[in-house]
C-alpha cells in the first residue's frame, strides 16, 4: 500500500495544517465510556479491557485521510518519543471508519508506517458505529455528486483519547493539542499509577 504523500510530508516536517477532508464537532451530550469491540490486523478480537496496566490513546480516522489521520499519527509517535521508557505503559490505536477500504493487511501497514506499536483496529461498520458512539466521535461518509462510489472522504472528528489502566475513558485531547503537552500530561497519570497497582 503506497503511504500518502501528505503522510511523508508530515513525517518529514515539511507540511501542516488542513489540506482536505474537515474534522466533524463531537456531542458531548453524553459522557463517554471508552468501550470498543473490534478487530487487529490478524484477526483476532480487541477490546478497551485488553490492556491491563496500560493506558490507552486512541485516534479515529482512515488511511485514505489526507491531512488529520497523519498528522495525528505522527503527534501519537512523538508522545511515545517524548514518554521515553515510560511509553511502554502507553498502547497507541488507530480505529478505523472506513471498513470498506480499510481491510486490517492495509491498517497494519499503514500504522507501522509511523510506529511499530501503533495497532490499527477495524470490524463491521455496526461495531465501528458502536465504537465511535460510545467515544462520542462522530463520521460521515461523504461522496461528490457524480464521482464513483468508491472516491469519497470521511468527516471526522480529530483528536486523541485516553482510556486509564483499567479500560475507563479519561478524557480526550483536541486536535490542536501540542504533542508535548500531551505527553506531559500522561506522564503525570504514569506516574500518580505503579505498574503493580495498574494491573
Amino acid at each position: 500500500m503506497k503511504v500518502p504523500i501528505a503522510a511523508l510530508l508530515l513525517a518529514a516536517g515539511l507540511a501542516t495544517g488542513s489540506v482536505g477532508a474537515a474534522a466533524i464537532p463531537d456531542d458531548d451530550e453524553t459522557p463517554p465510556s471508552g468501550r470498543y469491540l473490534l478487530m487487529d490486523a490478524n484477526g483476532r478480537a480487541v477490546t478497551n479491557a485488553d490492556f491491563p496496566g496500560q493506558f490507552q490513546l486512541i485516534a479515529f480516522g482512515y488511511t485514505y485521510c489526507p491531512d488529520i489521520c497523519p498528522t495525528t499519527l505522527v503527534e501519537a509517535t512523538a508522545i511515545l518519543k517524548q514518554l521515553g521508557d515510560r511509553a511502554s505503559r502507553v498502547q497507541p490505536i488507530f480505529i478505523t471508519v472506513d471498513p470498506q477500504r480499510d481491510t486490517p493487511e492495509v491498517l497494519a501497514t499503514y500504522t507501522a508506517y509511523f510506529h511499530p506499536r501503533i495497532i490499527g483496529l477495524t470490524g463491521s461498520p455496526d461495531l465501528i458505529a458502536r465504537a465511535a458512539q460510545n467515544f462520542n466521535a462522530r463520521y460521515e461518509k461523504v461522496t461528490e455528486p457524480g464521482a464513483p462510489a468508491d472516491r469519497y472522504h470521511i468527516d471526522h472528528s480529530a483528536g486523541m483519547y485516553l482510556l486509564g489502566p483499567d479500560g475507563s475513558y479519561i478524557r480526550k485531547f483536541g486536535y490542536s493539542t501540542p504533542a508535548a503537552e500531551i505527553a506531559e500530561r500522561i506522564e503525570i497519570l504514569v506516574n500518580e499509577t505503579p505498574t503493580a497497582l495498574a494491573e
